[in-house]
């Protein structure tokens, strides 16, 4: 087994492991944490100085008897708040399947521990600010998908790991992960400095995993879908849109689909990704604000940089971009398919569908015609496929990079349509299915797959989002439902919500948790403690006040019905002009995040 933590299950949360492994424990005392490793017959343990910080390999005869001892599952990593350092442990974790005969887990649970054993060095305004920066960690601990192996690289395609040199795989899963996938790499930057210490280190991915066995015409084989979220230019809806000057892409997940037969395997990999030049949206309390592109930046460069790597990892790529042809969604896609053919590249391929115009009045069918379109660049793409012996059928040379605004609810659909054809194809190449039979014949198995790709649209839309994904009734059930609908509704409302009144705390959160900011053991102000404007308390209890007035004055009418008139058009046009105020400034009544300077945009 390859160096990592191996902790077995308590009984009440998991079923026992098929081989004991004594479970890894923090050990504390005043002065050190010590964390032992898992390895079978292992003696090294992790002692991690509480003062100076110091992290050095011991042994278990070092551990002094009296320290206070507890199992936990792994380390997460550690930050440095205004009281000082915190140890991120994963105290609970749930196994969601095996993949290739490697355990994989999900953190369910996770605990936040100071290496100062007081906080009263700090100032009354510093002790709130580090209260404020716990919840912020703990905001993003407590927000579904973290997910983590500690023998195998959850962080590559299988057609990656099927084309690395030996050295590649003898490094330790620290080493060797895909930075953009590790949600934890900002919190082992000290464990990655000391090469020794990697085996106590595990790369958590944040996302989606289901593993489910599934039986056609009585053969067995287990159906896998892995969604990673790239944590370069992570954040919120809204917050965070179009690319950084790095060519990342906000909310850029690559999803991929694996069948296991027989020792053969098979896998079918896409990406979604807000649309790669600079523009934004923030929120200013309109329900849909407009979206501006940037008119004082170097697109090109930006989508040149952002393909060069997409072509570089994936081979060939064919764009989807599913947003609205008119509207305020037209500037968009009408820009994005200039920059594409301004790059003059062979590789990539524009399809631009208007998902909303197509589908309008429930004809949901016409997806059909996007499938039909790019089903020879699909059979062209392939997928990877090994046979039993272990010989490599064929390769994935390209994939779809789907996009809609939010890169969720519209790309979520096209993705499962597009995965449900390369799995019919791969079925019917490892003799699970016959010739002349479809995927869709197949209720037990389409009831699976439907849900899952549902559970997945939920769970990214509620990373990004803040709710579940919308159009789910139309994955799950292949048709939209009037109550489908009603919860779309709801889920918009609650976005809404969320967007304007408490996406900002949620961003500097992620913005936190990744490293983009960093706290300093300063007596100096944080950006925490930024005043709001006066109209931002004010304006607001004026509006209430009018407008219960108005009511009032409804109720209670006045000695004639003129004097009532006057009075309800007069608090009615108060609170109309107060909400008309607050409208017009829009921006300085949403949460807006207050940890990272945002790039300023026309």
């Amino acid at each position: 087994m390859r160096e990592g933590w191996k902790l077995h299950p308590t009984p009440q949360h998991e079923p026992e492991p098929l081989h004991y492994v004594p479970p890894p424990h923090r050990h504390t005392s005043p002065e050190k944490f010590y964390i032992e490793a898992c390895d079978d017959g292992a003696d090294a343990v992790l002692a991690i100085d509480r003062v100076s910080n110091e992290m050095t390999l011991t042994g278990k005869k070092d551990v002094p008897p009296s320290a206070n001892t507890r199992p936990i599952c792994g380390i997460m990593g550690s930050v440095r708040l205004v009281a000082g350092m915190y140890l991120i442990v994963i105290t609970k974790k749930r196994n969601v399947g095996s993949l290739l005969g490697h355990a994989v887990w999900k953190a369910v649970d996770f605990d936040v521990i100071s290496y100062k054993k007081t906080v009263l060095h700090l100032t009354e305004d510093q002790t709130q600010d580090n209260k404020t920066f716990l919840s912020m960690i703990n905001n993003v601990l407590t927000t579904d998908g973290f997910y983590f192996c500690t023998d195998y690289d959850l962080t590559h395609t299988l057609q990656r790991l099927a084309n690395v040199s030996h050295d590649f795989q003898e490094m330790s899963l620290l080493e060797r992960a895909d930075q953009r996938f590790v949600w934890n790499g900002s919190l082992l930057r000290e464990f990655l400095a000391q090469p020794e210490l990697h085996k106590f280190a595990i790369p958590v991915v944040h996302g989606f995993i289901v593993m489910k066995p599934c039986r056609i015409n009585g053969k067995i084989f287990e159906w896998i879908l892995i969604s990673r979220r790239s944590c370069f230019r992570a954040g919120v809806r809204y917050y965070v849109r179009g690319i950084d000057s790095e060519g990342h892409a906000a909310n850029f997940v690559e999803t991929e689909q694996i069948v296991l037969y027989n020792g053969g395997r098979a896998s079918f990999v896409q990406t979604r990704g807000s649309m790669p030049f600079f523009w934004s949206q923030r929120p200013n309390l309109k329900y849909k604000p407009k979206p501006l592109i940037s008119k004082n930046t170097n697109h090109m460069d930006g989508i040149q940089r952002h393909f060069d790597s997409q072509v570089l990892i994936y081979g060939k790529q064919t764009i989807l971009n599913l947003v609205n042809q008119k509207g305020s969604e037209k500037p968009l896609e009408q820009a994005f398919a200039k920059m594409v053919s301004g790059m003059e590249n062979g590789m990539i391929k524009y399809v631009a569908f208007d998902f909303h115009k197509e589908c309008s009045r429930m004809r949901w069918d016409r997806l059909n015609i996007l499938v039909d379109n790019v089903a020879e660049t699909q059979d062209e793409y392939s997928c990877f496929l090994v046979d039993t012996e272990g010989k490599v059928l064929s390769q994935q040379k390209g994939t779809f990079r789907s996009n809609c605004m939010d890169c969720l609810d519209r790309t979520n659909v096209i993705q499962s349509m597009l995965a449900r054809r390369s799995i019919q194809s791969q079925l019917q190449r490892m003799g699970v299915l016959h010739v002349a039979q479809r995927i869709e014949e197949q209720a037990d198995f389409e009831k699976i797959y439907k849900n899952a790709w549902a559970d997945n649209a939920n769970a990214c839309a509620k990373q990004y989002a803040g709710t579940g994904a919308l159009k789910t009734d139309f994955t799950r059930t292949g048709k939209r439902t009037q109550m489908g609908l009603v919860m779309d509704g709801v889920n918009s409302a609650i976005r809404y919500y969320k967007n304007n009144f408490s996406d900002g705390f949620r961003q500097d959160s992620i913005d936190l948790f990744l490293g983009n900011y960093a706290v300093y053991e300063t007596d100096g102000s944080t950006p925490l403690r930024i005043q709001k404007d006066w109209k931002f308390l004010t304006l607001p209890i004026i509006m209430v006040v009018a407008f219960s007035m108005c009511i009032i004055c409804l109720l209670m009418a006045g000695d004639t019905w003129t004097e009532t008139l006057a009075y309800v058009l007069f608090w009615g046009t108060a609170a109309a002009v107060t909400a008309a105020v607050i409208v017009f400034n829009g921006r300085d009544f949403v949460d807006a995040p207050k940890l990272v300077q945002k790039e300023k945009m026309d």
